[in-house]
């Protein structure tokens, strides 16, 4: 089987799956493992890469306000790739190659690849996606998912016990604000945390600051959507001027947070529970200790990340 993905969450699952050799294509963003690096690249972005936080905010607002495309297939890649599977997305339209597009697609290319929907909200959607990859590749999922279930419920068995759970806000993107939504507030839930600027199974929100601040969160979180710890760093500045910031408790507390949002949280692939045993850590540091391999999130001290 020829497998072409067209988003990084998509890709993990394909390569915990052990079909990684299957894989003749990825998007422009796959870059876990490291292996896939090399394969071509099937899809690329319309957003300039020099773009401030703000400015992709409203660039993405108007390109989804006037149905234009945030992403473009290489359609002759495609054709040359021959794909007998496609896995793709409808989660989010700022994320990876609308649906739309994808149809677009097969009915240029030959023959009729099966295509691979995937549309998780919680965790458990994301069990059932990686399911999903599993059946139509005619393997087995069984084994991958009984150990991440495994895992999310040891997080949830030492969370149970905690008897002062900090209120948490959880950011997507900070230009501006908006909360972490789909299994993000879940994972705050496990984690021994409470969230309430969000729903478990809904979309992230755009938010103001002054309901953050009213919120007086003991823990801030950041893991902006598709960018990493020094991308991210670019915003940090802006927060010492928010009105009511440095007399957050978080802040206070030296508890505000700074994760790799290109690798985890919003990524609903497997290492979405490395990011929940992240938070925990986070959260609890003494309850849940850090599992081998993972790096604590980086701790703002100041303007800086430590």
């Amino acid at each position: 089987m020829r497998i072409v993905s067209l988003l990084p969450s998509a890709t993990e699952i394909v390569c915990a799956l052990g079909l990684d050799d299957q894989l003749v294509g990825v998007s422009h963003e796959c870059d876990y493992p490291p292996s896939v690096q090399r394969l071509p690249k099937v899809t690329k972005t319309l957003i300039p890469a020099d773009m401030t936080s703000g400015e992709i905010d409203r660039l993405v607002s108007e390109q989804l306000n006037t149905t234009k495309a945030l992403y473009q297939l290489d359609l002759p890649l495609l054709r040359t790739l021959q794909p007998d599977v496609i896995v793709t997305q409808s989660l989010c339209d700022v994320c990876a190659v609308s649906p739309n597009d994808v149809q677009v697609a097969l009915a240029q290319l030959p023959g009729t690849p099966h295509v691979v929907n995937l549309a998780p909200q919680s965790l458990d959607g994301l069990f059932e996606a990686i399911r999903q990859v599993a059946s139509a590749m005619g393997v087995s999922a069984d084994h991958i998912i009984r150990q991440l279930r495994g895992r999310v419920e040891a997080v949830g068995i030492r969370s149970a016990g905690v008897s002062e759970r900090p209120r948490v806000t959880f950011l997507e993107w900070l230009d501006p604000p908006f909360s972490g939504g789909h299994w993000n507030p879940e994972l705050v839930r496990l984690a021994g945390g409470i969230e309430e600027l969000s729903i478990e199974g809904r979309p992230s929100r755009r938010l103001r600051w002054e309901e953050i601040c009213a919120w007086r969160p003991e823990a801030i979180v950041i893991a902006c959507c598709g960018l990493t710890v020094e991308r991210t760093r670019q915003d940090l500045a802006g927060l010492q001027s928010i009105v009511g910031w440095n007399a957050l408790p978080a802040v206070q507390a030296n508890r505000v947070y700074v994760a790799d949002g290109s690798q985890y949280f919003n990524r609903p692939g497997p290492r979405l529970v490395d990011s929940l045993e992240l938070l925990a850590h986070a959260l609890h540091p003494a309850l849940h200790p850090l599992r081998p391999g993972l790096s604590a999130l980086h701790r703002l001290s100041g303007l800086s990340c430590a």
